[in-house]
């Protein structure tokens, strides 16, 4: 039976539910191609001690606020997140959209994605690692063009290989 998710904006509040989901998806959805101590022990606490300060941080004039994203069942469990970030040069980068592991597939990520783009005045870029298909074909179907590879930092002094997507600007009166 389908759940019904709405998507909200989300706040400080949000920092321990947003760390926790963060952790879980990527002990999930990485563990087959991310060296195992970079999802092992402390990557809960690292994860809340870096959505405390995101959440909490002065990031100066309001076109420069990052945005979070909360997708939630109707009992209000998060059932998955995004996150945006506004950029120096106008675009958007969307610094993460995670759904929770065993939602996957339930177009949770779509709803997030969709509301990205519906709230980004220009372009919006996101980066996803090489070895992660599953989100390749997901932004690829959704209409994402790559723009780039590189290198990622990954905790514990790893690089691994990543790719980099985007979407144009809205166009008015674009319909989603």
């Amino acid at each position: 039976m389908s759940q019904t998710i709405t998507v909200r904006t989300g706040g400080p509040a949000d920092a321990a539910t947003v760390a926790a989901l963060h952790a879980e998806s990527w002990r999930t959805a990485y563990a087959d191609f991310v060296p195992a101590d970079a999802l092992g022990d402390g990557l809960a606490e690292e994860r809340a001690v870096l959505w405390d300060i995101r959440l909490t941080a002065d990031y100066g004039p309001a076109e420069m606020q990052p945005t979070l994203l909360i997708a939630e069942e109707a009992d209000g469990t998060a059932a998955g997140f995004a996150y945006l970030v506004p950029e120096p040069d106008g675009r958007v980068l969307l610094d993460n959209l995670h759904v929770r592991p065993g939602r996957t597939g339930a177009g949770i990520g779509r709803r997030l994605l969709r509301a990205a783009l519906d709230r980004v005045p220009g372009p919006l870029r996101l980066e996803v690692l090489r070895a992660n298909t599953r989100a390749v074909a997901f932004y690829e179907r959704e209409g994402g063009t790559r723009t780039a590879e590189r290198l990622c930092d990954f905790p514990g002094g790893h690089q691994l290989p990543e790719y980099e997507y985007t979407w144009p600007a809205p166009i008015s009166g674009r319909t989603p």
